[in-house]
């Protein structure tokens, strides 16, 4: 067995309540600034980009309320490949990607995109490399751009987004909230967090063939993070699914089959969170010897804490996935850090895509 806390993805799992912390109060004053801007374009309609776990964070940020801006996502992956299918030279449109390297093909591919046939749209790139091309290329125009790095703890060395995913989420939220106080926010956050994934390593379960990663609203979002994040650290030997917690009934619940673990995520919103329960009980019933935990609120399983808006509450409800596909990792013999090394068939940053040429 490999030990997870000699790894450094355990380090960079571990670390994201101080960076949270310490981040707050440089993000309050840079989230402000991108608040004012957004409004003074008076932008109608926000895109949230990335592909792998950075478009999973446009899927949390974009379940809420209708207003205005607008708050869609649209992973990379299909900007590049179907352009006209989400995007428009539009000045009123706001494209914000995210990226932890900020190299990844197909974050140059939207990149140049934009350039070329969308140039009117503005752009935020928020991203872990002050190196990467989020970081550094620049827009042709007259759409602008605005850049948030975030610190440098948070450009992951380990293969599997952690701390990237959290912060790059938070970093978001604060620039979407104008009610928050972002580092009081961020503060107690980080407070949570540190209990929280002392309370997870306690509870880490034995590492089931298949998990299951359930949530409503947002917490969809995460739960498609968490399905991910258990499968690339175990290099796939744990099979993964991920759904609406009312979804689930209708058909994917047939994945169960056996010793599974079900995890259900309880929302805040005091409706939902008794369809949440339901679904976990009934899960409970017809699957005797499947294990199913529940994560949120008080009298969850596991008390993630007094959660508050599903959005800012993701980041920590991701950390179940993270702490305990490491333990699984470990228990598998793989390298945490890179579960792929023997295969290379997967690799930390995606290159190598072949990025055709586009015409209007």
């Amino acid at each position: 067995m490999t030990r997870p806390e000699d790894s450094q993805t355990w380090k960079e799992i571990a670390a994201q309540p101080q960076i949270w912390s310490q981040w707050g109060p440089p993000l309050a004053k840079r989230a402000a600034e991108i608040r004012d801007w957004i409004a003074r374009l008076q932008i109608e309609e926000i895109v949230f980009a990335g592909a792998g776990s950075s478009a999973f964070i446009g899927d949390i940020l974009s379940f809420a309320a209708s207003g205005r801006p607008r708050l869609r996502a649209i992973p990379t992956t299909d900007l590049v490949s179907c352009p006209f299918e989400g995007l428009r030279d539009d000045p009123r449109l706001l494209v914000a990607q995210f990226g932890r390297s900020g190299d990844s093909s197909e974050s140059v591919g939207a990149l140049d995109l934009l350039d070329s046939l969308f140039p009117r749209a503005q752009r935020l790139n928020i991203t872990c490399n002050p190196r990467g091309a989020l970081a550094t290329e620049r827009a042709v125009g007259p759409g602008a751009q605005q850049v948030i790095v975030l610190p440098s703890a948070t450009h992951d060395s380990g293969f599997a987004m952690t701390s990237s995913f959290t912060t790059m989420l938070l970093s978001a939220m604060a620039c979407l909230d104008p009610e928050v106080d972002v580092a009081a926010r961020l503060e107690g956050l980080s407070q949570r967090a540190a209990a929280l994934i002392k309370a997870l390593v306690q509870r880490t379960p034995t590492r089931p063939d298949r998990a299951v990663f359930l949530g409503s609203g947002a917490l969809k979002g995460v739960a498609r993070e968490c399905a991910l994040k258990v499968l690339e650290l175990t290099a796939g030997q744990t099979v993964t699914c991920w759904d609406s917690t009312l979804g689930f009934r209708h058909g994917p619940k047939s994945v169960i089959n056996g010793k599974d673990l079900v995890v259900a995520m309880i929302h805040p919103n005091p409706l939902t969170a008794r369809y949440d329960a339901d679904v976990a009980a009934e899960i409970r019933s017809q699957f005797p010897v499947a294990t199913v935990l529940t994560l949120g609120g008080a009298g969850a399983d596991i008390v993630v804490g007094e959660v508050s808006d599903a959005r800012w509450d993701a980041a920590l409800y991701v950390l179940a996935a993270q702490v305990w596909a490491t333990a699984w990792s470990g228990a598998l013999g793989l390298n945490i850090d890179n579960p792929f090394v023997d295969k290379g068939n997967l690799s930390r940053v995606v290159s190598g895509v072949t990025l055709y040429p586009v015409s209007q």
